[in-house]
């Protein structure tokens, strides 16, 4: 039977409490040992002060001991002893079990113990003379502190068991509070598994402690949850859409081919068939796979300073190809820089060019404008094709979505414009289309500018 263990916020508080008693057994001992030096301190001073002032009171004449009447032998619990200057007792009577033989030192308050606790000694030497005088010795009993000691230990096991007490439940409350966010994370946590919910987040208000920042983690991790959850369900929803129909063909095809094919040329179609949908397919994964890692960001981004003006022109002269006899006319203005990925910035330009020529009109012109505007790199991809209706402006951006099917539509995946506009996005620009049926469209891409080109 596995062994039921305590919570975590049960735990704390006993650690919690267990310690508070600890620092209240210390705080004893210190009072004790306060108490002890205190005690001890006024002990010495009433000793040194009854001695001092009856020094003035007694006094050596022509040999013989003369007492003033202020002089007591016996005052504030200290008894007065006056020994001649051989040691010997010559007057006073000192308490029981004191042994008044102990050594004589000037000026010095010490302890002498006995066997009723011990005594607390202050000696004089008072000289009369060049060769003569006496010592006055004070005696006094060491202050019992049994009495005082009973009275601290019973105020302390009247406080005591409701300090502890009120250390519990004031720990426990506190604890209850402070772990109060761990539980919401652990309920949050426990939604999302049960109900696949991965929109969730842990609601608290902002702050800057540990658990804030814990939140703020989880709620990023969940975030990153959520975003890798939802490209795979777009991935496995595109893939098995976009490949249903090339998958097919080749089914078809080949389906064809065992059953009526007879000449070599029949067999060469089908082939050629079945080699086009395969690399259209290869392509489609290619530019799925592409799309899902800028979704997740797992895709590396080598930032560099480029020269967009350099890249635009070499990539409008290679893609000028006279492909439905349509040019491609550069506008281009030099030393514009930007900070971005190279390979997927060509991309952009690409794409935009494929774009306008897919939708040109046949022996048309593309113009590709560049330029600088403030802080920004403004690029301009304009053909004179179909154009775009209004209400397909905003779709054009989607996954698979092609505003005009109709015209060469066997070239293009869908995927072109959606990608222009995450990569843009991601090197911190913006895109936007205008467009006028039966006149054509342009694309204008907007990039911060490098400091070099500022």
């Amino acid at each position: 039977m596995k062994k039921k263990s305590l919570s975590i916020k049960l735990k704390l508080t006993l650690w919690f409490t267990g310690f508070m008693a600890l620092l209240a057994a210390l705080c004893l001992g210190l009072i004790l040992i306060v108490s002890s030096h205190v005690t001890q301190n006024e002990a010495f001073n009433i000793l040194s002060l009854t001695v001092r002032n009856n020094i003035p009171n007694v006094s050596l004449d022509s040999g013989y001991l003369r007492l003033d009447p202020d002089f007591e032998f016996y005052s504030n619990e200290v008894y007065m002893l006056i020994y001649n200057q051989n040691g010997a007792l010559i007057s006073g009577q000192a308490p029981p079990q004191f042994p008044v033989e102990t050594e004589l030192e000037n000026g010095v308050t010490r302890f002498v113990p006995s066997s009723q606790g011990g005594f607390y000694v202050l000696d004089f030497w008072i000289p009369s003379g060049w060769d003569n005088g006496f010592w006055l010795r004070g005696v006094l009993l060491t202050p019992d502190g049994s009495q005082m000691i009973n009275n601290i230990f019973l105020i302390f096991s009247i406080i005591l068991p409701f300090f502890i007490l009120m250390a519990a439940a004031g720990g426990y409350f506190i604890i209850r509070r402070a772990l109060a966010p761990i539980s919401q994370i652990a309920d949050t946590a426990g939604s999302i598994s049960e109900g696949k919910d991965l929109t969730r987040r842990i609601q608290l208000p902002a702050g800057s402690s540990e658990v804030s920042q814990l939140v703020n983690a989880f709620n990023h991790m969940f975030q990153q949850l959520e975003q890798s959850f939802e490209a795979e369900k777009q991935f496995t929803s595109d893939a098995s859409h976009e490949l249903r129909t090339p998958t097919a063909v080749i089914l078809a095809q080949c389906s064809y081919i065992q059953k009526h094919a007879e000449t070599f040329e029949e067999y060469r179609e089908a082939i050629q068939v079945i080699d086009r949908q395969a690399k259209k397919m290869s392509l489609l994964i290619d530019r799925l796979l592409d799309m899902t890692r800028l979704d997740l960001g797992t895709q590396k981004i080598h930032l560099e300073q480029i020269n967009l003006s350099d890249m635009a022109a070499v990539l409008c002269e290679e893609q000028d190809t006279g492909v439905r006899q349509i040019s491609i006319c550069p506008q281009i203005e030099s030393g514009i820089f930007v900070e971005a990925d190279s390979f997927l910035l060509s991309r952009v330009i690409s794409n935009l060019l494929d774009n306008a020529r897919k939708y040109g009109k046949e022996g048309g012109s593309i113009q590709v404008r560049l330029s600088r505007f403030d802080a920004s790199a403004i690029l301009e991809v304009e053909d004179n094709g179909i154009g775009i209706e209004e209400a397909d402006l905003e779709k054009i951006w989607q996954r698979f979505y092609q505003a005009n099917p109709s015209r060469d539509s066997s070239s293009g995946l869908g995927l072109g414009l959606s990608m222009v506009r995450q990569i843009v996005l991601l090197h911190g620009g913006s895109v936007n289309v205008k467009s006028t049926v039966g006149s054509g469209s342009t694309f204008t891409v907007t990039l911060p500018l490098a400091s070099q080109s500022q």
